[in-house]
């Protein structure tokens, strides 16, 4: 009798897919990083009506220390996408008035840390492309990827996952408990 494959979406990820309203059965073989990719990009839009139950859920889950990473990726993915300031997805104002206090404290601490990531592409001379292609990719499943492994700096450069290894790779500091480095190699198949 062959033995079925494990399934390796965790509880936590099954908690994110319910909150959001997401059939989990689509999702059932993906990786915690992918799923945060998927509830973000779903709550994101304007329609969905799941942006607060997802927020919600998120600040539940990070009453145990142990979703701290997973509850920082889905909130920097979300991040990441609502700042493209696209017409079809929410505001971050609109995310921010929604966020519990622990889920405030994470956005803000991904906030400076993009920030810091930002000023070091400045001062090690790293060029920044425009976030003109990245905005016009048609796609749905690669947009997910792309528009949430990257952001618009309010000049209206791009700012991506590439960058943040680079820095993390030059000895700048991670996020506490989180490496982009490890995330990269999960969300590209090598970790």
């Amino acid at each position: 009798m062959p033995f079925p494959w494990p399934r390796r979406t965790s509880p936590r990820s099954r908690r994110l897919l319910a909150a959001a309203g997401l059939d989990r059965r689509s999702l059932t073989d993906a990786t915690d990083l992918a799923v945060c990719r998927e509830v973000a990009f779903h709550a994101a839009k304007r329609e969905a009506t799941a942006i607060e139950a997802t927020l919600a859920t998120a600040e539940e889950l990070l009453s145990d220390e142990a979703n701290y990473p997973f509850v920082l990726a889905f909130l920097e993915d979300l991040q990441n996408l609502v700042s493209h300031g696209l017409k079809t997805l929410v505001t971050p104002e609109q995310v921010t008035a929604l966020l519990g206090p622990n889920s405030l404290a994470c956005w803000t601490t991904l906030t400076q840390y993009w920030m810091a990531v930002a000023a070091w592409c400045g001062k090690a001379e790293v060029a920044l492309e425009s976030n003109e292609r990245l905005l016009n990719v048609e796609n749905e499943q690669l947009r997910t990827l792309l528009w949430t492994n990257n952001r618009t700096l309010p000049t209206g450069e791009k700012l991506g996952l590439a960058h943040v290894v680079g820095y993390e790779k030059a000895g700048q500091p991670p996020l506490p408990g989180y490496s982009h480095i490890a995330a990269a190699l999960d969300t590209f198949g090598r970790g």
